[in-house]
């Protein structure tokens, strides 16, 4: 890429496509008896120590009701090997559907939080929600993780990047640089 090529104006709806936050994960939830899934890719790290995490999660799906309800939910980390039921998922209402059915998904019980885990990802975050002051406005959640777990292999999953119209980036080759950090840079 030649950093002096033209450029032309994007239309800032399409700064997603350029700026997307993280791989998509799938977020499940749990509340009076009623369990849901849902596929996000809008959320990011927001701090270390506590681990928090911000999710955009609108007031439209079904799963919103469920954690602003319960106040929890897992956050479950899909690999490519998943993206037809990724995009099925995203595409249904658990309104009408189990998707836990629907999908073929294998659910396991959670250690901290009562949403279930998804066997088949990766890896599992759990959360409480931290802060609710920017739901109403926003539908912004900012949970805390507070149990994890993941694959011990690969290290890298190869995950699924959503960056609009229907087209996914897949994370892509590892490189190291740690030469170049500090040992007080590194996690």
């Amino acid at each position: 890429m030649n950093a002096i090529s033209t450029k032309q104006q994007l239309p800032v709806d399409k700064a997603r496509r350029y700026l997307e936050p993280g791989p998509i994960v799938l977020v499940s939830s749990h509340h009076d008896g009623e369990s849901d899934v849902m596929t996000l890719g809008w959320h990011s790290i927001l701090n270390r120590s506590p681990s928090l995490v911000g999710c955009v999660i609108s007031e439209q799906n079904y799963s919103h009701h469920l954690i602003r309800q319960s106040r929890e939910c897992v956050i479950n980390l899909p690999t490519t090997e998943m993206t037809k039921k990724v995009i099925g998922i995203g595409n249904t209402t658990g309104a009408k559907t189990d998707k836990f059915s629907e999908f073929d998904l294998c659910t396991e019980r959670a250690q901290q939080v009562s949403a279930p885990l998804i066997k088949e990802c990766y890896g599992h975050f759990e959360c409480r929600l931290y802060d609710d002051a920017l739901i109403d406005r926003y539908n912004y959640f900012i949970f805390e993780v507070v149990a994890a777990q993941v694959m011990t292999d690969p290290e890298y999953p190869t995950t699924l990047h959503y960056t609009g119209d229907g087209i996914f980036m897949v994370a892509g080759e590892m490189i190291n640089r740690r030469e170049l950090f500090s040992d007080d840079m590194l996690d």
